[in-house]
This record gives C-alpha cells, structure tokens and sequence, in this order.
C-alpha cells in the first residue's frame, strides 16, 4: 500500500516501495494497491483506474475524489504547534490527501485473501486510515522523521498498531522509538540497496552542460521544503568569497523560481544514466534537506565514491556521515562555505571521505540482505497469526 507507484512517480518512499514490491516477486505474490495519482501537490488522478503490470507485479489503481485542499498550508500553520481538536487533525489529513475511499474498500476486501499487508509512508491517508483496518496482518514502513506532521495526536496510535516496523535507518528507529515509546513492537532496520552503473561517462555529462570546471551537485525535488531556498543562499555567499571555484549543478523538478545568479547551473531532470554520470564526476553532493527518514542520494552518492556535504539538523544524514566517517555537516553559512572549500583544496581528503562512503554502503545497504529481511518480517507475521494464536490460548 503506498500513495502513488509507477517508474514515472518521483518520491524516495514511493521508488522504494517499488524497488522492494518489485525484488518481493521472486518469494511472493505482490499486489500493490494505490492512487491514480502522479502528483502528490494536487492528487490529480493521471492513471486509469483498475489494474495493471509492472515489471511483475499487479497494480490495482484507485481514484482520488479529491485534489489537495487549496488552504491545505493555512490549514497546516494553523496546525502545527497551535492548540486544536482531534477533528481538526482529521479535517487536515483529509485536506492533503489522497482521499481514495475506493482504496480502503479494496483493503477490506482483500483482507481474508491476503496474508500480509506492507504500508509505505505513515502520513498519509492510505497508511493512516487503511492499516488500522487490518493491524493483525500489517507492516509498516513509516519513512518518519522530525518533521512538524509526525506530532499530530492522530498518528500516535499508529505506531503502536503493526505487527512489525522496518525502518530505514538507525537513525529513524531511534526518533520514533523515543516519539512513541513503541520499541516492544518488533522491528527491523530494513533500509534499501543501491545499484550503480560500471563505467559512467562523466565527460560526456560535463559537455551537456557546459562544465568546465569542479561542480558541486544537488539532486531530487528542487523546492523550499528539501532546504533548496537555504542552499542557493548559502552557495551565493560561498560564489562572493571563492568566485569560480566550482559550479552548482541542481538536477531534478524546480518547484520554486530559480534565480539567476553566477556559477548556479541548472540540468532539470535527467535519467538514471545521467544522474549517475553527474555524481560520479561531482566534488561532492550536497543535501540540505532537514527531513529525511533516508536519503536515497546520500546512498547513491556514497555508492559512487563521492562524499555528501548536509546540514547538521538533518539528523539522519548527518548521522550516517558520522557513522560512516563519509560526509561532512555545516550549521551556519560559514562552515558550509569552508567545508566546500576544504573539499576543493583537499582532493585526498574528499577521495577518503569517498572511499568509507563506499564501503559504509556495501556493508550497510546491499539489497540482498534488505529483501532477506522483509521476507523475515513477513514470515513473522504469517507464522505468528493474531486470530490462530487467540483460538489457540482460549482452547488451552
């Protein structure tokens, strides 16, 4: 279960529901049920509804009734720190979407013929309405992290609720287990694998966009809420102090206006191929994001042999840059305008940083050892039925 899915949806909780559903199919059936949604702003329905198959698994498409509430903001300011209801949690959650009533039917309907369900992403509302319909056979992949929707009241009860949680880093369980004080319900720190191109044609990218000289490079949404709005900031001080040192590249979606400012290039979205081709020729990739649960780049980064430069209040990141010894993290505008000078004038530095990330990632995250451990969460559950275990006790 997961809110939006297909190869053209952008989203790390929903590229890695598929990523997993897709490497599930060689010890399971899967099912995945979602949206017809593409956009997760508005919910407009943009696939055709009823089912379909993706690289082996069958897709049951449901309709939103609904787009993203156009107060949706107001309604989260007015939210988020302020005194309110119980209803005015549920009239926001609502508000942001996806309403696919048809979506929590479908669960439902399966629920005798299905042994295990698996819920991607705790905040919305296929997760936080669908699971509680069958917690007796529920795994939940929250993708949660310190952000201001994670303290409504109305998602407290589902952290309690599944019969096991994988989460994706060390770093996740932590904060939620400290949230919600859920650390009796089993878990795993399941995480995701990350493939990586052989031979990358790194010059063959740097000609597409012109690039002559070191780049820095950002990849994923480019919008305030992932720190793009900090970061152009940041780097226009770094430009001032250290005009033409190094570029930097943004690839992805812009979501807020980019303003036109020296050594800024911007590539839009690229294929896979291309994205791994700009890592790989990349100073260092940078993460601003305060709010992630994981970071797909991160990884892919590491993977590559490139070291990430984040802020500090991004705890997960930052976290694995310390654990990893592969990253460096900046609190204020002058350390992220050192710490990119440093990696420029320390090539040996940022090659250490880049090998450890290397091998932080081949020890931590190979997709093997995930898909192992959702097969044993799944077995858990299965083996270990609510219903079986009740009629059993009361017998006895």
């Amino acid at each position: 279960m997961v809110q939006r899915y297909g190869a053209e949806v952008l989203g790390g909780a929903e590229t890695l529901a598929r990523q997993v559903g897709e490497r599930l199919t060689r010890h399971f059936d899967v099912d995945v049920l979602t949206t017809c949604a593409l956009d997760y702003t508005t919910w407009e329905n943009a696939f055709s509804p009823g089912a379909s198959l993706l690289n082996g698994v069958r897709v049951h498409r449901f309709p939103t009734i609904q787009q993203r509430h156009k107060h949706f903001d107001r309604l989260s300011a007015g939210l988020f720190g302020q005194p309110h209801s119980i209803d005015e949690e549920l009239e926001w959650l609502y508000a942001q979407g996806p309403w696919a009533p048809a979506l929590l039917e479908a669960i439902l309907q399966r629920r005798d013929k299905t042994d295990v369900f698996i819920f991607f992403t705790y905040i919305y509302y296929p997760t936080a309405l669908g699971l509680r319909l069958v917690a007796d056979k529920a795994l939940l992949v929250p993708t949660a992290h310190d952000e201001p929707p994670v303290y409504l009241n109305v998602f407290k009860a589902l952290f309690h609720a599944p019969r096991g949680i994988l989460y994706n880093t060390e770093e996740e369980r932590a904060f939620v287990e400290a949230q919600f004080g859920n650390a009796y319900v089993p878990n795993c720190v399941a995480g995701l694998g990350v493939e990586t191109p052989s031979d990358p044609d790194v010059e063959g990218f740097r000609n597409w966009l012109g690039l002559s000289g070191p780049y820095f490079l950002y990849l994923g949404r480019i919008v305030e809420s992932k720190g793009c709005d900090e970061l152009l900031s940041y780097f226009r001080r770094f430009w001032e102090q250290h005009a033409g040192a190094a570029s930097l590249v943004l690839l992805g979606k812009a979501e807020m206006p980019l303003p036109r400012m020296p050594g800024l290039v911007y590539g839009g979205f690229v294929s896979e191929q291309a994205k791994f081709e700009a890592i790989a020729g990349a100073t260092a990739v940078v993460i601003p994001s305060r709010y992630e649960s994981l970071s797909m780049t991160a990884l892919e980064a590491w993977a590559m042999g490139r070291p990430v430069v984040t802020t500090a209040q991004g705890r997960v990141v930052s976290g694995m840059s310390r654990r990893g010894n592969c990253g460096l993290y900046y609190r204020t505008m002058d350390e992220f305008v050192e710490i990119l000078k440093l990696l420029l004038d320390e090539p040996v530095l940022s090659a250490a940083l880049g090998r450890q990330g290397r091998r932080f990632v081949a020890e931590t995250y190979a997709w093997d050892e995930v898909v192992d451990k959702y097969q044993a969460m799944v077995d858990h559950v299965t083996s270990h039925p609510w219903g079986r275990e009740v009629i059993s006790e009361t017998k006895d």
